[in-house]
């Protein structure tokens, strides 16, 4: 049987298990869509701006361990979608773009809406695609995915002009992959390994270091029984949230780096021997690269051989899959104590506690509160800035996937339509946006796509009047000067909200924060809050901008810890 190239690519997104898809239609999609039309069993969802569609394809891959997938026209809805390809592509998320493109013939002639996607996007993908040829759509369209699951995960761009997916099309849709060269290592050395398991036997103040590709790899359950089997501390990056539970105040160290846990970060600066697990020693974890971590063999087990010894020089590296690797490691390693080591840890951690100083409305309150009505069991996403600090800080992470945020980008506007895709993907879980009122209006026109879809999202505004982490910079070290970080023309989110569709609700009072996020997440609709915080609140510990992890800027401004 024949059929359009449009169709194809709807029986090729079945092959692949694909039921949820988001995307904004336009003049180069059309046939897409109109196949899509009377489809029941691949969904669409229509956001009202592109750049929402990545995001969403972006959370939903996060929840769910599968990869995401939007859909954009040619021209100015590809270039839309850039921002959360690049979002996806820092973070190492797992995600198809399909773009619409001009005529084959039109290519290169400065057509209407014509943009080179695949150029653009060639720096901020793991791989795209141009198809020419209607007989090549189901094998990319599969060889998209394999690519973008496998390895170190990543975004895909399959850019396909509209007269291809008009053309005719004869042949068979389950095609093999033809990727040459493309072998991601999966075991690690037995050799390296065996160096791992004598180091850490050997060690007295062992660490774990847990990065997002543990979670990416579904590693959590290896990473806590080693933890647990030879008594080793564990500190997550900010990715790594949710891959050992932070109700173990044993052996969880909570997040590490600039606005990391005191302890942590001690920790690290006094460790003898830490294992790094799907981390890629970034900036915001090492401080001052020359200084990280003086006393450590570091071991870094990672599936991208490119991202070992790039910031840090490793003592025993191990390529392959952070699940294959541990497995294999927790067959050598023996039982070990390190009674001495977590007491140290318990006294730093007694010495030096998260906290926030009482009086008016504190947004660290806030988070403690959603957490506590939750039950510590929702799916947490974050817009970016002090709401995502403070998410990290003050919400208390037991499993892995249930903390989405935008970390190596550093995305504002990603926290909301993360959510949705969230939502999509895991329809019987409370799903909370905790966001600032800065970030919030970068994609607040989607409060539509959750109305229209029935998604009952909850969004928790952290409203401080501020760009709250700009504006801490400028009081710490800019004299107070708060160059355009002050927003003295706001919304009222509560009318907004409703005019969406959604509920609009306002918290301005401690007492009242509980039963409004009580309410709220018991309505079952799309819900807005309102939440009046102090203003001025600061995220703390803090390193400064090239300062070493254990020189941290505390509460008591500007007192170092």
């Amino acid at each position: 049987m024949s059929s359009k190239g449009s169709e194809v690519i709807i029986d090729s997104l079945r092959k692949q298990g694909v039921e949820h898809v988001f995307g904004y239609p336009g003049g180069s999609v059309i046939p897409l869509f109109d196949s899509l039309y009377d489809v029941k069993d691949l969904k669409l969802f229509l956001v009202r701006h592109e750049q929402a569609a990545a995001h969403a394809a972006d959370g939903y891959a996060r929840a769910t361990g599968r990869v995401g997938v939007c859909v954009a026209t040619s021209g100015p809805g590809a270039t839309n979608l850039v921002t959360g390809i690049a979002t996806a592509h820092m973070d190492s998320i797992p995600l198809v773009a399909i773009t619409g493109q001009v005529k084959v013939p039109l290519i290169g002639n400065d057509a209407f809406q014509e943009a080179d996607i695949t150029g653009i996007t060639r720096p901020i993908t793991k791989h795209n695609y141009l198809i020419k040829d209607v007989a090549d759509l189901p094998r990319i369209i599969k060889e998209a995915f394999h690519i973008a699951s496998t390895g170190r995960p990543g975004p895909v761009v399959v850019d396909i002009p509209v007269d291809i997916t008009l053309a005719e099309f004869k042949g068979e849709i389950d095609l093999p992959i033809d990727l040459p060269g493309y072998n991601p290592s999966v075991k690690g050395n037995v050799k390296q390994l065996k160096r791992v398991a004598k180091a850490l036997a050997e060690a007295e103040r062992p660490l774990i270091y847990a990065g997002g590709g543990v979670i990416l790899a579904g590693a959590s359950d290896q990473v806590r029984e080693l933890a647990k089997k030879c008594d080793v501390p564990v500190t997550t990056t900010l990715m790594g949230l949710g891959v050992y539970p932070e109700t173990d105040e044993k052996l969880s160290l909570g997040m590490l780096g600039m606005h990391g846990t005191a302890y942590a970060n001690y920790a690290v600066m006094n460790a003898d021997l830490i294992i790094a697990v799907g981390a890629r020693f970034d900036d915001r974890v090492t401080g001052r690269v020359d200084a990280f971590a003086p006393y450590a063999k570091i071991v870094h087990l990672d599936v991208d051989p490119t991202a070992i010894s790039k910031n840090i020089e490793v003592d025993i590296p191990v390529v392959g899959d952070a699940k294959h690797i541990l497995d294999g490691l927790l067959e050598l390693v023996k039982q070990k104590k390190h009674p001495e080591w977590i007491e140290q840890i318990a006294k730093w951690r007694r010495d030096h506690p998260l906290s926030y100083a009482d009086g008016g409305l504190k947004p660290q309150f806030v988070v403690e509160k959603i957490y506590e009505v939750t039950g510590g069991d929702a799916i947490i996403c974050t817009e970016v800035g002090q709401n995502q600090m403070w998410a990290a800080q003050f919400y208390k992470y037991t499993k892995p996937r249930t903390f989405i945020s935008s970390g190596g980008l550093g995305t504002m506007g990603y926290g909301f339509p993360a959510a949705i895709g969230a939502q999509v993907g895991c329809p019987d879980r409370t799903v909370v946006d905790i966001a600032g009122d800065g970030s919030i209006q970068m994609n607040i026109q989607e409060l539509c796509t959750a109305v229209q879809h029935e998604l009952p999202v909850k969004i928790a505004i952290l409203n401080n009047g501020f760009l709250g982490m700009v504006r801490q910079w400028q009081e710490l070290f800019w004299d107070r000067r708060y160059a355009h970080t002050t927003l003295d023309c706001q919304p009222d989110f509560v009318k907004l909200a409703e005019a969406y569709g959604a509920v609009g609700m306002r918290a301005e009072d401690p007492d009242e924060v509980e039963p409004t996020l009580r309410e709220a997440i018991g309505n079952g609709r799309p819900t807005l809050i309102d939440v009046r915080v102090e203003p001025e609140e600061n995220v703390f510990p803090m390193v400064p901008a090239g300062g070493k992890i254990d020189e941290m800027i505390g509460p008591k401004e500007p007192e170092l810890l």
